[in-house]
């Protein structure tokens, strides 16, 4: 076990649940690019629920808008620890927040893709 791990029950979903919020926090009030897709995903949730699909498709044109906001706060995060460790240039470094961010294309492509595919 790590010494690191704290409370156990109730208390740790609790405590777990402010550690969520204070990421959401953080990622809205300090990226751009996540303040952005929450605003595709405020246009684009609540537009599905007025297009003619059935309910699967639907679930899929929420999924994957859904899923570009989690690939946005897992590349802001790793930005955010290897910045962490050296604003230093470094070839790892630019690998690692290329990476990420090539993984936010693939999802606002995926975006993109799925809702083509489904309403044309």
């Amino acid at each position: 076990m790590s010494p690191f791990k704290g409370q156990t029950g109730l208390k740790r979903i609790l405590n777990a649940s402010g550690y969520s919020l204070d990421g959401l926090r953080a990622a809205f009030t300090g990226e751009a690019a996540f303040r952005q897709l929450v605003l595709l995903n405020v246009i684009l949730i609540p537009l599905s629920f007025f297009l003619n699909v059935s309910r699967v498709e639907q679930a899929l044109l929420i999924a994957v808008c859904l899923l570009a906001l989690i690939v946005e706060l897992l590349n802001s995060a790793v930005e955010a620890a290897i910045d962490r460790i050296s604003l230093e240039l470094h070839p790892l470094s630019k690998n690692a927040k290329d990476m990420g961010s090539a993984a936010q294309f693939v999802a606002l492509s995926m975006i993109g893709l799925v809702w083509a595919v489904i309403l044309l």
